[in-house]
């Protein structure tokens, strides 16, 4: 039986993989190692599609999660919540448009797209496991 619990930890595996890819994908390039590049980010766009899937099935199955915290670190966890869900919202079109540019061999728009869109990419990535360690592994 999958728990509240289970998919949020699988949703946070998720977005770890996502920003190991992205790293991945980013060290590649800058070897010149375009295929390496490509696999790596097609591999990070899998995984945040997977994320996204398995997010919005969390929600419509068991609803919100209410963070625990108090004080100024409830203030922080919101500020990084909120930073992370309107980064996230620009985000997505933006990979949408790089990677097709990439698919397409349209180098010279992609890396212009790419230099703005990769740290976005990153930092919802990244602060998306930590949105999960606040709200799943915050002293109660």
């Amino acid at each position: 039986m999958i728990t509240s619990y289970g998919l949020a930890t699988l949703n946070a595996l998720l977005n770890a993989t996502a920003a190991i890819c992205i790293a991945g994908g980013y060290l590649a390039i800058k070897r010149g190692e375009r295929e390496r590049h490509r696999k790596f980010m097609l591999a990070a766009f899998t995984a945040s599609c997977l994320f996204l899937s398995s997010y919005l099935t969390r929600i419509v199955v068991f609803g919100d999660t209410k963070f625990a915290g108090t004080g100024a670190v409830r203030w922080f966890y919101f500020a990084l919540l909120i930073s992370h869900v309107l980064l996230a919202l620009a985000a997505a079109p933006m990979v949408i448009t790089a990677l097709t540019l990439g698919l397409r061999e349209r180098f010279e728009t992609h890396r212009k797209i790419a230099k703005i869109t990769l740290p976005i990419w990153a930092y919802v990535s990244v602060t998306g496991v930590l949105v999960y360690a606040f709200l799943y592994h915050w002293p109660k």
